[in-house]
C-alpha cells in the first residue's frame, strides 16, 4: 500500500497493490500493522456496504468522531471529502477522487469531515470501515450542492434522497 497525503489534513489517499495471476486478483484492503507504520492508529469497529445505481448521489454526511476508510468494490464513483469543522480555518475545503473496482484506491476520511459519492457506472458498491458504531443522531448532513461549499459535481440532476436533497445539520 502507498499512503499519499491529500490537501485536507489527516485525509489520505491509499493506493493498494493488486496481485494478479491466471486465477484472478488478490488485494489487501486493510492491515493494522501497515496503517500503524504509516502513522495511522485508528481502530475500526464496523464495516458497511451500500449499493447504488448510475447517477445516484449519497451524502454529504459525517460526524464529529468517526474515521472512515472508503473503497469501491464494484463499479466506479466520484468521491468527495469536505472539511465540515466550522472551527477549522479550512472549513469548506474539499477534494475529489475517483474510486473504482479497477483502480482499487481507498480514501481515509477523518472525523469532522463529510463525504459523498456519485455513481458513475451502471451500479457501484461502496464499502466503508468505521471507527465508531453508526449513530444517526450524531450525524450532520450538508445539501449536496450547498453554495457555501461550491463543490463541482460531474452531474447536474443526480438521484437523491430527501435527506441529501434538502440537507440538515
Amino acid at each position: 500500500m502507498k499512503f499519499k497525503k491529500t490537501k485536507l489534513e489527516n485525509c489520505w489517499l491509499i493506493e493498494t497493490e493488486v496481485f494478479e495471476d491466471f486465477r484472478g486478483e488478490y488485494v489487501m484492503t486493510y492491515s493494522e500493522g501497515i496503517f500503524a507504520k504509516n502513522g495511522i492508529n485508528v481502530k475500526f469497529v464496523e464495516d458497511d456496504i451500500s449499493m447504488s445505481s448510475y447517477n445516484t448521489l449519497r451524502g454529504i454526511h459525517g460526524d464529529m468522531r468517526t474515521w472512515k476508510l472508503i473503497s469501491c468494490l464494484h463499479g466506479k464513483f466520484y468521491f468527495i471529502v469536505v472539511n465540515c469543522d466550522r472551527q477549522s480555518p479550512d472549513f469548506g475545503q474539499w477534494e475529489s477522487f475517483t474510486l473504482s473496482a479497477r483502480n482499487r484506491n481507498m480514501v481515509l476520511v477523518p472525523p469532522k469531515h463529510g463525504n459523498a459519492h456519485l455513481v458513475l457506472s451502471e451500479t457501484a458498491i461502496f464499502h466503508y470501515k468505521q471507527s465508531e458504531y453508526y449513530n444517526p443522531e450524531g450525524q450532520f448532513t450538508y445539501k449536496w450542492n450547498d453554495p457555501t461549499l461550491n463543490i463541482w459535481w460531474p452531474c447536474k440532476n443526480p438521484i437523491l434522497s430527501m435527506r441529501d436533497e434538502y440537507g440538515h445539520f
